[in-house]
């Protein structure tokens, strides 16, 4: 498998499942949250958590799972994207905990032609997170630029 795909390689309607999961582990919450500056004590209090919340342990800051589930579809999705559009709309339906494994899957939502760049099409995916019991923790809908598939069949490395 390439790293990424061309604007001709995504398909409205097809569902990516990523592979692999990711363990989310305390210590790589606690890295999150420090380099991120959060100090809420329900993410880094366990008595704190285990005295405030029904879930009785500290919850993984929805930023780190944003950002993990962007990670795990990287190579899927955006790796040979030029840029990301934006972000229409995240849903966090459902908690995190240290310990919990997520799997993500894209759906392509649609693809449409950009008029003054040829080079380049608007690709619009809605990634959504699974925990290892396949409760929906997180989805999240984005739009990306990415090129389109010359004559050879290859792509360019222009970023302009």
């Amino acid at each position: 498998m390439s790293f990424g795909r061309t604007f001709e390689e995504f398909e409205t309607g097809t569902v990516l499942k990523h592979w692999p999961g990711k363990t989310v582990t305390e210590y790589d919450h606690h890295l999150f949250a420090l380099l991120t500056m959060v100090r809420h004590p329900l993410h880094l209090d366990a008595h704190y958590a285990r005295t405030a919340t029904r879930y009785e342990q500290p919850l993984v800051i929805g930023s780190y799972i944003f950002s993990l589930l962007l990670g795990l579809s990287e190579a899927d999705i955006a790796g040979r994207a030029i840029t990301h559009r934006g972000f229409e709309k995240i849903d966090h339906p459902a908690p995190v905990l240290h310990g919990d494994t997520l799997y993500a899957e894209s759906e392509i939502l649609g693809k449409e032609n950009i008029p003054d760049r040829p080079e380049r099409g608007l690709v619009t995916v809605e990634t959504r997170g699974r925990n290892q019991d396949g409760t929906l923790v997180m989805s999240f809908t984005r739009r990306l630029v990415v090129p389109r598939a010359d004559e050879g069949g290859t792509t360019g490395n222009r970023t302009d």
